[in-house]
């Protein structure tokens, strides 16, 4: 599959799963602004048979190459960014996985039967990044015991294998160029920004500043019957350049730490 045949496809899924991020892409083409993508974000748990190296093959294949490594304690993630070989322009890729074996052993017991789900073919194969909840319906019970000890872990229960969000990158942006303006323009359009750490993380001093959206709330059919809860976002980043003029192009891992709150639960 060609590079652009796999971001057009994960952007259809990704807007299926958040249907706000289509109304926002239209709000920038709207005001004249040309939208290109900085980076898009998955998650997993760690497990050999889906882990961040599984998710990262098709990319791998398609030109790409890991650029970045982060640790995120608090939250017991670990994350691997990739950058494509030769296409300047391409997204980033920004791929995080739980570790599970430093959760209790009920969440660990969940994830094993999740993973073990999992078919063969797409632990082998490329279509992993496609597949989206291939283990079956979830339980709102689950949800919400797993939420106690991790809203990533939940998030994940439920969504699975989708886009965890694009990126707006603000610096192919015109007049909506600076962090601010994207900021404020979204919360003239009604948008809600992800406030946790402050709606901007990171400072020209780090040459990365990102904002987000708060995920938006989908029905989600649960054993138990249907129920509201948050899922993927909308993310915006500005990049700066070093001593050596060149763009930063890596990620902050304190940041990052609080865009992944943009999926916490919440009610509108």
């Amino acid at each position: 599959m060609i590079l652009q045949d796999i971001f057009d496809k994960l952007w259809k899924g990704y807007v299926a799963q958040n249907p706000e991020a289509e109304k926002i892409y239209s709000c920038f083409t709207e005001a004249g602004e040309k939208v290109e993508n900085d980076h898009i974000a998955f998650r997993t748990f760690f497990d050999t048979r889906i882990n961040v190296d599984v998710l990262a093959r098709p990319f791998l294949e398609a030109g790409y190459e890991q650029k970045g490594y982060y640790i995120f304690d608090d939250k017991h993630l670990t994350a691997k960014h990739y950058e494509h070989k030769t296409i300047s322009n391409a997204p980033r890729v920004f791929i995080s996985q739980l570790m599970t074996d430093h959760f209790s052993p009920k969440l660990q017991s969940i994830v094993k039967q999740c993973a073990s789900r999992v078919p063969e073919e797409l632990v082998i194969g490329n279509e992993l990044i496609f597949a989206g909840n291939v283990w079956g319906p979830p339980s709102y019970e689950t949800y919400e015991m797993l939420r106690k000890e991790s809203e990533y872990a939940a998030w994940l229960y439920v969504y699975g294998f989708v886009t965890n969000h694009f990126t707006v990158s603000i610096n192919s942006l015109n007049n909506l160029n600076s962090i601010q303006k994207v900021n404020q323009f979204l919360k003239e359009k009604g948008f809600m920004l992800n406030s946790s750490g402050g709606e901007i993380k990171g400072t020209p001093e780090e040459l990365l500043e990102q904002s987000s959206t708060k995920a938006g709330i989908l029905s989600v059919e649960f054993a138990e019957g249907s129920f509201d809860i948050p899922s993927c976002y909308y993310e915006f980043a500005i990049r700066y350049p070093d001593t050596d003029g060149k763009l930063y192009s890596g990620f902050i891992a304190k940041s990052a730490d609080k865009i992944f709150e943009s999926t916490d639960f919440y009610k509108k």
